[in-house]
């Protein structure tokens, strides 16, 4: 467990997963929220490339690029049609370009637990593709939402086709388009949407036959509440989405929706949550750091869908927390853009202090304090940190203030 061993090498560009995995150095940003599609979305998001990578971001995940039903890019029709609400083929590849140029990596959103259907098959449903590339008949369409194929191996995502992927056609067309993806349009890392919607088996044959250089799934499960409370040991709940990573082969990374329940509740002065029995973080970053994707909000979470939003107000908190801890720090667009200059500043410096100090997703923590109203750490060899309003510095005239906030500071030798 942690990272992949290199006989799984299979050639060069796998070498180059493994790199990136190993490096640990990622710093994701997730660059829309669920409003970006009104905005004429790949040209204004281009003006920013320059500021996205001089923060010291690595990887830029986009929304959907292709075809939808829906206008924020989550009901998949046309895949091989990159004309989108978003914008056209062609500001796409000239964003792609624009961030290729600043050495920022693009993430495609690859939503492929279901499709919306052009033609009404058995049963009066849209479950057919006829007229547009891949073609699909029922088939393709798992027989718990009205197709033909057989049944899903994930949970369903209701109102629309899910797509059957123990079909070998299936999973032979979805790997020419992933690779078409990655080689053609110039996506080099997948975001794999709703992973919960089909077994992870399929993500490895994905990942193995695309190769991106870096993965992330979206398995979101419920965290364990007793009535509204959440419980102190979540457990189960990362252990959930470890199974899930394992699944892959270790091949892709996963959110760490633990880590975010958890750090959201916490900062509502019961800080004591942020240290497990083991003494360890309690979220996927205490099990298997070098796999999992720390963030505040998304656009599910967040944005103006709000689904699970983190305290507005304890935002900057949730930052020090994620950016100077092991795991893959990802930022949130509103938080990065929308808000005030001083967020996005203090973001900034927050990427700094991590990058200068050398933390990774692996490196070592030990935790000093987790009480109702403060928490400490010291990660790696040369950062500590503290959130709260509890007052705290670290012992030892070798610390020296790096950057600080409100109710959070840190500190490097």
């Amino acid at each position: 467990m942690g990272f992949l061993s290199s006989e799984r090498d299979q050639n060069q560009t796998n070498q180059r997963n493994d790199l990136v995995l190993r490096d640990g150095k990622e710093i994701l940003f997730q660059a829309f929220n669920w409003e970006s599609h009104k905005y004429n979305w790949w040209t204004n998001l281009e003006s920013k490339v320059p500021d996205i990578a001089k923060a010291g971001i690595t990887s830029a995940w986009l929304p959907p690029p292709t075809n939808s039903f829906s206008p924020e890019g989550y009901a998949p029709q046309n895949l091989y049609s990159l004309n989108s609400k978003y914008g056209s083929e062609h500001q796409l590849k000239a964003l792609l370009q624009k961030f290729k140029q600043h050495k920022v990596r693009t993430m495609a959103d690859i939503v492929i637990n279901h499709r919306v259907g052009t033609t009404q098959g058995s049963g009066g449903m849209y479950n057919r593709f006829d007229g547009i590339p891949l073609p699909w008949d029922e088939r393709a369409v798992t027989s718990s939402t009205g197709g033909l194929g057989n049944r899903n191996t994930g949970a369903i995502f209701h109102g629309f086709p899910n797509i059957d992927h123990t079909q070998d056609f299936v999973r032979k067309d979805i790997i020419g388009w992933l690779r078409w993806l990655r080689h053609n349009v110039g996506f080099q890392d997948f975001r794999f949407d709703f992973a919960k919607g089909y077994s992870p088996k399929y993500v490895k044959e994905y990942i193995e036959g695309a190769k991106p250089l870096f993965s992330v799934g979206e398995y979101w499960d419920t965290c364990n509440y007793k009535g509204s409370i959440l419980d102190y040991n979540q457990d189960s709940h990362r252990q959930r989405i470890l199974n899930w990573i394992d699944g892959t082969g270790m091949l892709s990374t996963a959110f760490d929706f633990t880590t975010k329940g958890i750090l959201q509740e916490a900062v509502k002065r019961e800080y004591w949550r942020l240290r497990d029995p083991q003494g360890k973080p309690p979220g996927v970053i205490g099990w298997w750091p070098s796999r999992s994707v720390t963030f505040i909000d998304n656009h599910d979470t967040g944005s103006t869908q709000a689904h699970w939003p983190f305290p507005s107000e304890h935002v900057m908190e949730g930052y020090a927390y994620i950016l100077t801890h092991p795991g893959t720090p990802s930022i949130f667009y509103d938080h990065f853009y929308d808000w005030n200059n001083s967020v996005h500043e203090q973001i900034v410096k927050l990427i700094d202090t991590r990058k200068r100090q050398g933390i990774h997703s692996r490196s070592p923590i030990r935790i000093l304090e987790a009480k109702h109203n403060l928490y400490s750490a010291i990660i790696g060899e040369k950062l500590c940190m503290k959130i709260g309003d509890g007052s705290w510095c670290p012992s030892g005239r070798e610390w020296t203030l790096s950057t600080s906030g409100h109710n959070y500071a840190v500190w490097h030798k």
